[in-house]
């Protein structure tokens, strides 16, 4: 059976996961929620710069439209 996209998420979901967005930053955290338009919910997430620790944020949501790549640790 092939894996759709939210497939891929759903899996993910309780991970800690990678998200680069369009305006160059990162974000890294554990997946808690997202939703068909894959807009995103990390728990512990912390913003990184140069593979670094920016800021430590908390709990984020993450709108879909912003999003270019979601990874797993």
């Amino acid at each position: 059976m092939e894996m759709r996209p939210l497939d891929a998420l759903n899996k993910a979901r309780g991970k800690r996961v990678i998200i680069d967005l369009k305006n160059q930053r990162q974000y890294v955290g554990t997946l808690s929620a997202f939703d068909i338009h894959i807009n995103i919910v990390l728990e512990e997430a912390e913003e990184r710069q140069d593979g670094e620790v920016k800021k430590k944020l908390g709990t984020v949501f993450i709108r879909g439209d912003t999003i270019t790549i979601i990874s797993t640790q």
